[in-house]
């Protein structure tokens, strides 16, 4: 795992982390189905405490379900829930008021430290925007030669300028921050791979499909 200590990604950081997305998704389960809550898992107070970066949660506050994601940039089974189930979820679930939904940083490389800082770095009104367009975008500047570059030219069209993009990967107390919130998580709620879900305190991992949502989530509802 990357030091807390460590320093913001320079460029030739950058092209490391590139060849380390493999060993990354060497780390991520390989699309097993959720599984059920462990029994010595956080509690709920546990999870909702305060992190190192604010939380931004998207959906009413007194929805009576709470989902928790914890996810890496640089996971294809993260991108898979981002693009796939995600807009059902939201259109079912959080539109409605049914549910509440957080994305909380796990990155599994500094590549993925970095996409979740150039996220923070657009602002709280942007950065759900930013984060399901580097999902959606991901093969592409994961596997790019030049990452930096690749990344550039998608912050580009957010509106980010080169100068600030610059900036934001230079941040020392973002970077830190963000790994932070991983190593919590690893630390404190025994997160070892992405995507990992908390769904009212009950632990599912994996690639969440829809129908699996709506068999987590109904039950939760009906009470």
């Amino acid at each position: 795992m990357i030091s807390r200590n460590a320093l913001p990604l320079t460029r030739r950081q950058f092209a490391v982390a590139a060849g380390a997305v493999g060993l990354a998704a060497a780390l991520v389960p390989a699309g097993a189905p959720p599984a059920a809550a462990q029994a010595a898992g956080p509690t709920v107070d546990q999870l909702m405490a305060p992190g190192a970066l604010p939380d931004l949660w998207i959906g009413d506050a007194k929805a009576p379900v709470t989902i928790i994601e914890y996810a890496s940039m640089t996971c294809s089974h993260c991108a898979t829930f981002h693009n796939v189930t995600f807009p059902e979820l939201k259109k079912k679930y959080i539109d409605a008021g049914k549910a509440r939904f957080v994305l909380r940083e796990f990155p599994l490389d500094p590549l993925a430290a970095a996409a979740f800082m150039l996220a923070r770095c657009s602002g709280d009104d942007k950065r759900e925007a930013v984060v399901h367009l580097l999902f959606g975008q991901q093969k592409g500047w994961i596997g790019s030669d030049k990452p930096v570059d690749a990344l550039a030219g998608l912050m580009k069209q957010t509106g980010m300028s080169q100068e600030k993009f610059e900036a934001c990967l230079k941040d020392a107390e973002l970077y830190g921050k963000v790994n932070q919130v991983r190593d919590r998580a690893g630390k404190d709620y025994g997160i070892n791979s992405t995507p990992t879900f908390f769904i009212n305190g009950k632990r599912y991992t994996g690639d969440m499909t829809p129908a699996q949502i709506d068999k987590a989530l109904e039950p939760l509802l009906q009470k």
